[in-house]
């Protein structure tokens, strides 16, 4: 199956690296981080001016509008205060370019919504920080998977070898007269049983592949070799503790921060705000001309007294979201503590597990090579060939297995205790 597929060889540094750069899980947690960074410099309105520009061109034969718009381009005439032209004017046509400037002075509900979108922008990128760390320790595990099917692969070929190897031992065995043929039948399913076993271990050769290439976003779907073997990590555990420096912790802090400043934000609209404004008009009967013009400037100060208490529930519900965020804060980091005391007693148990079935393994080896060499004597049943050489087999995997929940209780220790 495997060998119909292309192969490749690859190291843990190398999917690390594509990860870093191709994963699709990352890519996400950056955009949502440019999207909380583009939230932030909308708030640069408070400090900064509003600048618009317009051109206006209108008919009109409406006393009051008429009468403006000859005011505005100074070509009042003492004819133009008849009565009758007053009350009556024929069709004018003007035509206004308008620049208009408005700029923030204090605006304190700006500042703190301001100061609350940094927050936001903050823990955007601590959360992708920790999107980081958590593929790379997705990375150990799938890349370990990968490992460990190999094994299994290895261990079912040699079983398999061994298992030819006695059937054809039981085949002349047969034809000697010293087994019956339900000895060697027995051989012969055990045969078909490794065969059926190391089909499922390559597919899971296949799994472990495509996993790998979809952390690294690569559509060829190849079955890779892993570059490295799978052994024994070392590690101390002894000190580990969850600090509340790591990333996803504090960005939760920081949200907090955020929830905060919102509601100091809503509590601040309460008070005025101040505002400069200013314009500068030039007016024509004829398109695009400038036959007069005029400028206004001043400042505004306004007090929104009552908005039918939208205010008041709006400050209320932001208070609200202020606590549960600290409740939400302490919750994570208790449900840490934990996860990291689990984590520690699954460590704790894998070591010792590693050490029993390194000793079984040992133990199964001889027991396997005693009674073959008892079976080629014929001083041994078949039945009980068979059963250590199953036993055998299956101590060989447990030991891969418990070596790769050793060193992925490790690195999950690891995760947990990043700072």
């Amino acid at each position: 199956m495997l060998q119909s597929q292309e192969l490749r060889k690859i190291s843990k540094s190398e999917v690390l690296s594509k990860v870093s750069e191709n994963n699709i899980s990352l890519k996400i947690s950056e955009q949502d981080f440019n999207q909380a960074r583009a939230d932030y410099r909308q708030t640069n309105a408070v400090f900064l001016p509003n600048i618009s520009a317009s051109h206006t061109a209108i008919s009109t034969t409406n006393p009051l509008m008429a009468f403006g718009s000859k005011l505005n381009q100074e070509t009042l005439t003492q004819n133009d205060f008849n009565p009758a032209l007053l009350n009556d004017p024929s069709q004018i046509q003007n035509f206004a370019t308008k620049i208009e400037v408005q700029q923030p002075l204090i605006n304190l509900d700006g500042f703190y919504q301001r100061k609350a979108a940094k927050s936001k922008m903050e823990a955007m990128a601590l959360q992708t920080e920790r999107t980081q760390d958590y593929l790379e320790f997705e990375v150990d595990k799938a890349y370990m998977q990968l490992q460990l099917a190999y094994k299994g692969v290895t261990v079912l070929e040699k079983s398999l070898e061994t298992a030819n190897a006695n059937k054809k031992l039981a085949d002349n065995s047969f034809k000697q007269g010293y087994l019956q043929r339900a000895d060697v039948l027995n051989v012969e399913v055990r045969v078909t049983e490794i065969q059926n076993q190391l089909h499922a271990a390559k597919s899971n050769v296949q799994n472990a592949s495509n996993y790998l290439s979809f952390l690294m976003n690569d559509e060829a779907y190849v079955v890779y070799i892993p570059a490295d073997e799978l052994l024994v990590s070392t590690f101390t555990v002894a000190e580990k503790t969850v600090s509340e420096n790591r990333s996803d912790i504090k960005a939760m802090h920081v949200a907090s921060n955020a929830y905060e400043a919102m509601n100091k934000a809503d509590k601040m609209a309460f008070l005025p705000s101040l505002n400069a404004f200013g314009s500068y008009e030039l007016y024509d009967d004829q398109i695009f001309q400038a036959g007069a013009n005029g400028y206004t400037f001043g400042a505004q100060l306004r007090w929104d007294i009552f908005q039918g208490s939208r205010r008041l529930g709006k400050a209320q519900k932001s208070k609200a979201e202020l606590e549960k965020s600290k409740l939400e804060y302490n919750q994570y980091l208790s449900q840490s503590h934990l996860e990291l005391n689990k984590a520690k007693r699954a460590f704790s148990d894998a070591e010792n597990k590693l050490k029993l079935t390194a000793l079984a393994l040992k133990q199964s080896e001889e027991s396997l090579r005693i009674r073959t060499n008892r079976f080629k004597e014929g001083l041994e049943k078949t039945s009980d060939l068979l059963m250590a050489e199953t036993q055998y087999a299956q101590k060989q995997l447990e030991y891969y297995q418990t070596i790769f929940e050793y060193n992925y209780a490790q690195a999950y220790l690891q995760f947990l205790t990043k700072a």
